[in-house]
């Protein structure tokens, strides 16, 4: 084996520890959550109307409650960046 070849396989040994190692130090993946977006009398902008698993986006367009339905995958908040029901800034 020729001197070049072993540096060679060693340097693209190294370079491949050091990728692995930039893919661990990755932040995780934000968590995606389905949310349902739409217009209603009131707010004819489309806006959040809620999450797909806790609102039904069918029943709010048949009784025209909303309408303009979209559904989109978008980050999760957690729970320190959720805003409190009374409007009140978390904290």
């Amino acid at each position: 084996m020729s001197k070049g070849y072993a540096e060679g396989s060693a340097l693209e040994e190294r370079l491949a520890d050091l990728e692995r190692a930039q893919h661990e130090r990755r932040e995780p993946e934000a968590v995606v959550r389905l949310a349902v977006f739409g217009s209603t009398a009131a707010e004819p902008e489309q806006h959040f109307l809620g999450w797909a698993d806790e609102v039904d986006a069918e029943e709010l367009f048949a009784t025209g409650a909303a309408y303009g339905i979209k559904l989109r995958r978008v980050p999760a908040p957690t729970r320190r960046a959720a805003p409190r029901r009374d409007g009140a800034a978390p904290g």
